[in-house]
């Protein structure tokens, strides 16, 4: 009998690119990824922002840089794209949140959460994916509320909606050139951003009464599925969404 034997978890040898990854969920995938082996460009709109995590980084001994890139432009996008090697992964957290009802949503609002969490992200995937070698990876960091809706998140659910569904249609066209594409979808993650939240007695009380664990998530509670989703170890995961929900859409 020969036996089978479980597939690397490593990222030795490849390129990844993880952008709004200056703080949370992003410099936690970008920390992940290099201690997973990878050379890691963390993306921001000013790298100056990254300066510091990038010393703490190559001080572990990972390999990492820093390169500026606002997410939405387009045409700096593609440039971005044709002055670099290729990558092997895409991790996609740059994100915005504009909370309001539904009856009370700024136009304005509205635009500049889909500019940042859908069109960007849809631009991000279509860059990437062009000169991605066989076997790459694109992650979107969704969200729970990708899978449901939530009060005053209508155009934050809209969104990250929208994220799942074209993530879908894109490992359908990008599977043929073994490429993967797929979602990562947390709950509410302990972060300086959503700190205030937190602090809200009323808030933090309807997180953990949806949240089927007796604890808040925290960034590190992401690390382990981002690399899952980059490494040979998910070579057969494509067009899902992985929940790090706390059982938030369990029911």
């Amino acid at each position: 009998m020969t036996l089978p034997r479980t597939p690397s978890f490593r990222l030795d040898g490849r390129r990844a690119l993880v952008t709004g990854a200056s703080r949370g969920i992003g410099l936690g995938c970008a920390v992940a990824l290099a201690e997973a082996g990878a050379h890691v460009v963390l993306a921001a709109r000013g790298a100056e922002t990254l300066n510091d995590v990038v010393t703490e980084m190559r001080a572990e001994g990972w390999s990492v840089e820093a390169k500026a890139l606002d997410v939405t432009d387009l045409a700096a996008q593609s440039a971005f794209f044709d002055a670099q090697a290729p990558f092997d992964c895409l991790v996609n957290s740059a994100g915005l949140a504009r909370h309001s009802a539904a009856l009370d949503t700024d136009p304005a609002d509205f635009d500049a959460v889909m500019s940042v969490n859908l069109r960007a992200a849809y631009f991000l995937a279509t860059n990437a994916a062009r000169d991605m070698p066989e076997g790459g990876s694109i992650v979107q960091i969704s969200s729970q509320m990708g899978h449901v809706g939530g009060l005053d998140r209508a155009v934050y659910c809209a969104s990250k909606h929208g994220v799942e569904g074209m993530t879908k249609a894109m490992a359908q066209e990008f599977g043929p050139r073994g490429i993967r594409v797929n979602t990562l979808c947390p709950t509410f993650i302990r972060t300086p951003l959503t700190e205030p939240t937190f602090a809200d007695p009323e808030k933090r009380a309807w997180i953990m009464s949806k949240i089927k664990l007796p604890r808040v998530a925290e960034v590190e509670d992401i690390m382990g599925a981002v690399v899952f989703l980059c490494a040979p170890a998910s070579a057969m995961v494509t067009g899902t969404g992985l929940l790090v929900d706390g059982g938030w859409t369990s029911g």
